[in-house]
């Protein structure tokens, strides 16, 4: 059954939050021309609206307080039926619903485009910040990482945390361990390399870690190396489960998933890969499409879904395409482009998720047992080819136009901060470097905070056993380099973990 189209939410300006360069043109494609959007307002609206940059006759519609308050249904509605008693026309006879939502998407993105940049503050420990229902004081809790990708706790508190570079380390009391050794060694390319950990839900009895990372085919050889250099490795997400000793090393690995050969590519986005249990005791787990936008409406590849499996890997009976010829088992969901974030609802006990997508239209999704989320047949992000929404494909419960590529999500179930339990959904941005709170009511969110966007990355946000939030920041990338040049959007930087401690 389909989900109903809800009031789509827009959001601040990922670009410029993240130092991002600003398009030359409002609206501007990174690279290369305008986009649609931006074409579109130079011929049918600049004339009575203007650009933003000049006024025209009619209200300057590149006005963020405006924009904060109006959802894209309400301004799609004005544009195909007219305002009356003004010089507003009706558009619906000379503009798709495709071309509305383009001017849509342009009017957002290029006034988040001119907002000023937010300072990049290098050392957060001791700020003090103000959100609508809690104010709270960020404290330093461990530092002198790389690329800190997730966390995860044990039942006695210590934290565990992945680097990407490959990496994995203890937090206790604020003191950081040697990395554990004798781990797998991770393919490390642009979005690869040691991904999410999770703790068994029964780790006490158990001992077992999860952990997901990115490996190199295993038997690959290389061609001789030719005019362009040594080809790329091929690589793919891998999901194991060892225990620690007390000397600080991996044992009793087993696999949990590893995807046929035949699946291997060279490309270095969308591995995924975030773990998460149920009350049962099943692994969920996400895998991007690689990049290739096939995958997600395939069910014969394992890619661009959202996983199920028992404890131990094995297929449980009652998943969705068990019973359908030629289907992956493991299948949960489909049609998702880049999942990175999974959550509980603790009222509903429904799965929601993040996803990236393609340069607008990030998505918050509810996923249920069986369902496609539309990837790449729809999609909020107006792309050439794709329509806005299709029968029998989930539409997102929101999504967020420009990007800021949301990464690991919670929900708050704790009594640190009164006003955020169970009702508030925390959402990590990698490009906006924000820290997002959304309120929940429901299968809807209500409304929406950015708690804060000045300290880097947000790679994931996890409740720990003391009740508090635990955020891993990395230092922005895409932005000048000091030194000169730019800090390539997939370079592993320095970061660091911070608590989120309750001010009365």
């Amino acid at each position: 059954m389909r989900k109903p189209i809800v009031t789509i939410v827009a959001v601040c300006g990922a670009w410029v939050a993240a130092g991002v360069a600003a398009p030359q043109v409002p609206g501007g494609r990174r690279g290369g021309g305008p986009l649609p959007g931006a074409v579109l307002w130079t011929e049918q609206c600049a004339g009575c609206h203007g650009t933003g940059a000049t006024a025209g006759r009619a209200p300057n519609l590149f006005d963020e307080e405006w924009l904060s308050r109006v959802s894209d249904a309400e301004i799609g509605n004005a544009i195909r039926k007219g305002i009356p008693n003004t010089e507003m026309p009706a558009f619906d006879t000379t503009l798709s619903e495709l071309q509305a939502f383009q001017l849509i998407q342009h009017l957002r993105m290029a006034t988040a485009a001119a907002r000023p940049r937010p300072a990049f503050v290098a050392n957060p420990d001791g700020v003090t910040l103000h959100s609508a229902k809690q104010a709270f004081r960020l404290e330093l809790v461990a530092d002198s990482l790389m690329t800190p990708w997730a966390l995860a706790f044990l039942p006695d508190g210590r934290m565990l945390v992945t680097e990407r570079d490959g990496r994995l380390r203890f937090v206790d009391h604020g003191k950081l361990s040697e990395p554990v050794k004798g781990l797998p060694k991770p393919h490390v390319q642009q979005d690869g390399g040691y991904l999410d950990i999770e703790v068994h839900p029964d780790y006490a009895r158990t001992r077992w870690i999860y952990l997901a990372y990115t490996e190199d085919q295993p038997g690959y050889a290389a061609p001789a190396e030719g005019r362009g250099g040594t080809p790329q490795v091929p690589s793919m997400t891998v999901i194991v489960r060892g225990r620690i000793n007390q000397l600080n090393e991996w044992t009793d690995q087993q696999v949990i998933f590893r995807a046929p050969a035949a699946l291997y590519t060279s490309s270095g986005v969308h591995y995924g890969c975030r773990l998460i249990f149920d009350r049962q005791h099943h692994l969920f787990f996400t895998l991007g499409e690689r990049g290739n936008q096939s995958n997600a409406q395939n069910l014969e590849t394992p890619l661009g879904k959202i996983h199920r499996v028992n404890d131990d890997g094995t297929v449980p009976r009652d998943n969705p395409f068990v019973h359908t010829p030629g289907a992956v088992p493991t299948i949960w969901s489909y049609g998702h482009r880049n999942p990175e974030g999974l959550a509980w609802d603790p009222v509903t006990g429904v799965l929601w998720e993040s996803e990236h997508g393609p340069n607008t239209a990030d998505e918050i999704n509810i996923v249920e047992k069986g369902h496609n989320y539309g990837w790449a047949v729809a999609s909020k992000s107006a792309q050439a080819g794709l329509v806005l929404s299709a029968p029998g494909m989930d539409d997102p419960v929101v999504y967020f136009t420009p990007t800021f590529a949301p990464a690991g999500i919670t929900f708050y179930t704790g009594e640190r901060y009164p006003g955020w339990k169970n009702t508030s959904l925390f959402v990590g941005g990698l490009l906006g470097q924000a820290l997002r709170r959304l309120e929940i009511s429901g299968r809807s969110v209500t409304s929406q905070e950015v708690l804060f966007n000045q300290f880097g990355r947000v790679r994931d946000v996890v409740q720990a056993p003391d009740g508090y939030l635990y955020v891993a920041l990395q230092d922005p990338t895409g932005v000048p380099h000091p030194l000169g040049g730019d800090i390539p959007l997939a370079a592993s930087t320095p970061g660091r973990v911070v608590r989120l401690m309750p001010v009365r």
